[in-house]
């Protein structure tokens, strides 16, 4: 059995398309945790680089007017009815040629638990169901005999019909921990796509139960996955894959390649100064290695292993062959980000801190100049003050940090960030002068407020990318 696809192919970029897939998630209403899942499914999209994603949160006030400008439909949701007119305009918009997606405890929303004709919600007062929804969605779930699940488990979903766009070229299973729904009643019609074995050991029914399905409704395509139960669920790559492939073919009627993701090789190197565990996260969209030493760090020839290298240490000792290896690996072209308390490594290399990096935090009285100094915490307006690939997506933010003060910076250095702010210097953020290399320095980044902040994140990842020119 193979796995579908890793993770990070999974939200690799999609082929380019003329114009995005306009999407809207319904969600805020919901027996699941949807504020954690509406996210994750709106980022497993948006990732692809396809789809434009919104979100409402309360859909009640759905009309024909609000989907007009919509390609399609995520339902995230498992709650009330939402009025006559908001159901009107949800069929016509799948009816049109619009497209559906419908994920897990969606399978029950509007009114979806079938008992004699009427449905039950969740708190036991008896509501008409919507008839047209179990059409749309190709299924309904009855509480006479019993649609439900037993308890969550690891289970492997086994893809039916191979030959359909959304899982043509994919391996023949994979595998989830998830709630096997069972004992759907399904509607004339459908297309399964995959189902899973439910197991009599776990009061199962014995039989292979469909779980990822599609449907024709009117013009319009439906996807209907009975996964997803939490973000751990969802989390899974056989779900991430699946959702979406199938959003994609229902607004679309096709599903793209993806393309592969280059991801530059990163060292990071760590030491000689504490950090809080959430820098790590830095780091997701890379392909890393983690050294706690500059000796560690260069003990080789990392010309060929790295497209670049994010120093986060404060050290003043190199041996020798480190040297030769650092000095190498920066003469032969190669990137080089320095990250917050980095500015002071190597104080007294003179080809370091003035020919490579730009700048110097003087960690000691220099020739009648004070030391350089820091202030924790302080509110930092940081404003850009040039274009360059590095500020893509960057404009003025407002973040607390340490600031640094007194330091030497090279007159030659490209500035790209500074602040206003007396505990630190103007500069907050440049490009090294030096010729051999693609060489940047962020000063910013010294704990967890700022490695969470939107706008340092994508610093960082900017400034890899640029430093491994990718």
């Amino acid at each position: 059995m193979r796995r579908v696809l890793t993770l990070c192919l999974l939200l690799a970029p999609l082929a380019a398309a003329q114009t995005p897939i306009k999407t809207l998630i319904f969600s805020g209403h919901n027996n699941h945790d949807w504020r954690a899942t509406t996210p994750f499914l709106r980022k497993c999209l948006a990732d692809t680089g396809r789809f434009d994603v919104r979100v409402i949160e309360e859909p009640a006030g759905t009309s024909a007017a609000t989907l007009k400008g919509y390609d399609l439909l995520v339902l995230d949701y498992n709650g009330a009815r939402l009025g006559e007119a908001a159901e009107k305009a949800m069929e016509q918009f799948v009816r049109s040629g619009k497209a559906l997606v419908v994920v897990h405890a969606a399978s029950y929303a509007f009114g979806g638990l079938e008992v004699l004709g009427e449905a039950q919600t969740r708190t036991g007062i008896m509501e008409p169901r919507w008839p047209e929804y179990a059409r749309m969605t190709g299924a309904r779930w009855i509480t006479n005999p019993r649609t439900g699940h037993g308890p969550r488990r690891a289970f492997t979903v086994k893809f039916t019909n191979r030959e359909h766009p959304i899982t043509r070229g994919l391996g023949e299973s994979f595998i989830i921990s998830d709630e096997l729904y069972r004992g759907f009643v399904f509607e004339p019609g459908i297309n399964v796509l995959g189902t899973a074995f439910d197991d009599p050991k776990f009061s199962g029914t014995g039989k292979d139960e469909p779980l990822l399905w599609t449907v024709q409704y009117g013009k319009g395509r439906v996807f209907h996955t009975a996964l997803g139960h939490d973000l751990s669920a969802m989390q899974e790559p056989g779900f991430v894959t699946t959702f979406v492939r199938g959003s994609e073919w229902a607004a679309t009627g096709q599903v793209s390649e993806p393309k592969s993701k280059v991801r530059p090789r990163l060292l990071v190197v760590t030491g000689g100064h504490t950090y809080d565990t959430s820098f790590y996260s830095l780091f997701e969209d890379f392909n890393w290695t983690h050294a706690i030493t500059l000796d560690q760090a260069f003990r080789k020839d990392v010309r060929e292993d790295f497209d670049a290298v994010l120093l986060y240490n404060l050290e003043n000792k190199i041996s020798e062959g480190a040297r030769q290896n650092l000095k190498a690996y920066i003469e032969g072209g190669k990137g080089l980000v320095v990250l917050h308390h980095a500015i002071a490594n190597l104080n007294n290399e003179e080809w370091w801190y003035r020919d490579v990096v730009g700048g110097k935090y003087r960690l000691k009285p220099e020739g009648g100049t004070p030391a350089s100094t820091y202030e924790h915490d302080i509110k930092l307006v940081v404003k850009p003050i040039a274009k360059h690939p590095i500020l893509a997506g960057v404009g003025e933010f407002y973040i607390q940090d340490e600031g640094y003060k007194g330091m030497w910076i090279s007159p030659e250095v490209k500035l790209l960030l500074t602040t206003e702010h007396q505990s630190a210097d103007r500069p907050l953020a440049w490009i090294s002068p030096y010729p051999k290399s693609r060489v940047a320095t962020v000063l910013l980044g010294h704990d967890r407020y700022a490695h969470q902040h939107p706008a340092f994140r994508q610093l960082v990842k900017n400034a890899v990318q640029w430093a491994s020119g990718k």
